[in-house]
């Protein structure tokens, strides 16, 4: 509310009060609008030719991570983002708010090892998820692993725990202050102690037992210096026996002929088969190949079930002693489950187990002896359970309309777990009965307020070219739709991705200031199958930003919020999104939140692993596809003179996935180019990377994000 809106003919003690804190933050407002003076950020005279086309980048030298310059622009940046952020007067009241409401135990599924059970689980603002086991389902609880206690900060995760067939040994990954590159140690469950082994420069990697050792993926190691930006190559997979050093591994599949290929190897639960992994997106492929080693064979040489990747995905559901079950969406877009015996894996021989619906297919797992199939239903779960034949045998009830997943275990396992959630539903741990059919309650949190008195609602509406988008509303009950509401509006939109339903509980301190949650499922995804993600892909990318700002014109439209009100915010790929529809739509939105996001779309594939985005983008490099990007690109697209939103970009500095170099370039071009007295500000994290590397910092960031959008919106929250 604005001061300007107050009627003051009546004051009362309650009316003072209430006019006090608007005057305050009135002045507060204004103070530091006058306040924000951005560092200077020098220009180079750098200019590409792209196809015939010139195309300036004065501040390339921001790509230089590690140059002196750039350490003190960030450093620069982050001294007037910070004194911005920390002269909102209700900043302080957000943080403590999200604390209170998310500080409450929260589990994982158990999986079960023989006659142990492990699981994760978070008392409640514990920066990282401790790992347990029990004996028995209903044992003692022992700690097995504490990742708080491996750094000061608590931004070293654990990112992997594998057990051998037998469980004596387990694999189990670190990743250090939010990088994707991964260290890999091994532990042995009888004494508890590791043994020494050390893997390191793992990425993009499984782990997969045979034996006493596991294959495992990994780079050569990058330069020194250079380790968050370098350009990943020559991906290869290894074998480690336990108790070795990392020297003496075996090198199982390279391929330096394709060094963008990404190469990977699984084993079936009985250990019978390896399969190799092979997809080239770097390449614009968005499929994979798939060949196999039988161990019982005398042969145990890697045979190609599809030799080389093209557009179909192929993904190992199980075996059933020498036949394997394989999901693919080879000639059925919403996919479908397929038998292949090992003897005569050609396609001809193939046979349907589970054939294409007219819903997608997520997931199938198998577990004591049953198939479980997660099919999408207008962006919510349906489970089903079906035979080893593909005989329907029962519907998984499940308490709403929501998420559904989990249905791990081996062949001999009577029952499974499996956890729900939706927006307005916590993450619940259900034990299913396999022979009975029947679910019971495992676990459930225990929460400070009623997600009940929040309701969820799904809408359907049109976007320009009159697609129906489905989209979900979250807010508190007994709103009014008068168009004041704040409203987050939230998209992702790419890499068959689907954004289903999921619960948080630091949406509530959101949701208890009136404000509005909103998630626009967006082409791009995978919400409806192969189709959906296409329409979203390369030259059609500008249908993703379509249906976006389409989300937010129906929004206003129906008078859940108005221009003034809207913020929208994206990460990553949603980063890209935001980016794109405020420069196509500077008008819709009061406010933009711009996370670790893809904003330089010439040149994304130079670092790291980003060339493994072409296949979803297209490249530069190719004509065509270069001239969609530039049309859309975030970076390339800001006009000078154009009046902006209020920008929030976030970043960080061990994101080395979207490096943060997107992020630098496109804050400075903003900052210069923007003609409105709205702020553009970028807070660079440290010791983080794409997401939060822990608990306390992604609590920050939220209340940081929420303080903004209300600030820049002229609303009071309470507390």
């Amino acid at each position: 509310m604005f001061v300007s809106e107050l009627h003051v003919t009546k004051i009362n003690k309650k009316h003072m009060k209430k006019l006090s804190i608007l005057l305050a933050c009135s002045f507060s407002f204004i103070m530091i609008q006058a306040q924000l003076n951005y560092p200077v950020t020098k220009k180079v005279n750098q200019v590409d030719n792209y196809h015939g086309v010139s195309v300036a980048d004065p501040y390339r030298w921001l790509e230089d991570d590690h140059s002196d310059d750039t350490k003190a622009w960030v450093k620069a940046q982050n001294e007037v983002t910070f004194k911005y952020l920390s002269q909102i007067p209700y900043r302080e009241g957000f943080k403590k708010r999200i604390e209170k409401l998310s500080n409450y135990a929260k589990f994982s599924s158990p999986q079960r090892k023989g006659e142990w059970f492990y699981f994760y689980k978070n008392d409640g603002l514990q920066n990282q998820s401790v790992l347990y086991r029990q004996k028995g389902i209903n044992g003692a609880p022992e700690l097995v692993l504490n990742p708080n206690i491996l750094s000061p900060d608590g931004t070293t995760r654990l990112i992997g725990f594998v057990l051998n067939k037998d469980g004596r040994y387990a694999a189990w990954g670190i990743s250090k202050g939010g990088s994707d590159w991964q260290e890999y140690y091994v532990r042995d469950m009888q004494t508890g102690m590791d043994m020494g082994d050390t893997l390191s420069w793992v990425k993009v990697s499984g782990i997969a037992w045979k034996g006493n050792g596991f294959y495992y993926s990994r780079y050569p190691a990058p330069e020194k210096g250079k380790e968050l930006s370098t350009k990943n190559e020559n991906h290869q997979v290894w074998y480690h026996l336990v108790g070795t050093k990392q020297t003496d591994d075996k090198l199982i599949y390279d391929d330096p002929k394709n060094p963008q290929r990404f190469h990977g190897v699984s084993t079936t639960d009985d250990e019978r088969f390896a399969f190799l992994n092979i997809s080239d997106r770097g390449k614009g492929l968005d499929g994979n190949a798939i060949l196999f080693s039988d161990q019982q064979a005398a042969d145990k040489s890697f045979k190609p079930i599809i030799a080389e990747p093209g557009n179909f995905r192929y993904s190992i559901v199980d075996n059933i002693g020498s036949d394997l079950l394989i999901e693919t969406n080879e000639n059925a877009q919403n996919g479908k489950l397929m038998k292949v015996s090992s003897y005569h894996p050609e396609k001809a021989n193939w046979k349907t187990i589970l054939p294409e619906k007219s819903e997608p297919l997520t997931s199938v797992s198998s577990v004591g002896g049953k198939l479980f199939a997660n099919y999408l239903k207008d962006v919510t779960s349906r489970i089903y359970v079906y035979d080893f034949e593909g005989k329907l045998q029962s519907e998984v009830k499940l308490p709403s309309l929501g998420n559904a997943g989990g249905f791990g275990g081996e062949q001999s396992d009577p029952f499974t777990f499996y956890t729900f959630s939706t927006f307005n539903y916590p993450a619940t741990i259900f034990k299913y009965d396999i022979a009975t059919g029947s679910s019971t309650v495992f676990q459930k949190p225990e929460l400070q307020f009623d997600p009940a008195d929040y309701t969820v609602e799904q809408v359907f509406y049109s976007s320009k070219d009159q697609t129906k988008i489905p989209m979900f509303l979250v807010y508190k009950k007994g709103l009014k739709k008068d168009g004041k509401n704040p409203t987050i509006l939230y998209g992702y939109g790419g890499f068959n991705i689907s954004s289903t339903p999921a619960f948080s509980a630091a949406l509530i301190p959101w949701m208890e200031q009136g404000g509005i949650y909103a998630v626009a499922n967006l082409r791009g995804g995978a919400e409806y199958g192969e189709k959906w993600h296409e329409a979203g892909m390369k030259l059609k990318k500008q249908n993703v930003f379509d249906d976006f700002i389409a989300a937010g014109e129906f929004l206003i439209s129906k008078k859940y919020t108005s221009t003034n009100f809207l913020a929208i915010r994206g990460g990553s790929n949603g980063g890209l999104l935001v980016g794109a529809v405020m420069n196509q739509r500077p008008d819709l939105m009061k406010v933009t939140i711009a996370q670790v996001g893809v904003m330089d779309m010439l040149r994304f594939q130079k670092f790291t692993i980003g060339w493994n985005w072409i296949a979803d983008y297209g490249s530069s490099d190719n004509k065509e596809e270069f001239e969609a990007q530039y049309k859309y690109s975030p970076l390339h697209n800001i006009r000078a003179g154009t009046k902006y939103p209020a920008t929030l970009i976030t970043t960080a500095d061990h994101d080395d996935r979207v490096v943060p170099a997107h992020s630098f370039k496109y804050a400075a071009t903003l900052q210069e180019k923007n003609a409105s007295k709205n702020p553009t500000v970028i807070r660079i994290d440290t010791n983080s990377g794409h997401g939060a590397s822990n608990t306390a910092k992604n609590i920050e960031t939220t209340a940081d994000i929420y303080s903004f959008i209300l600030f820049n919106m002229g609303i009071v929250p309470k507390f």
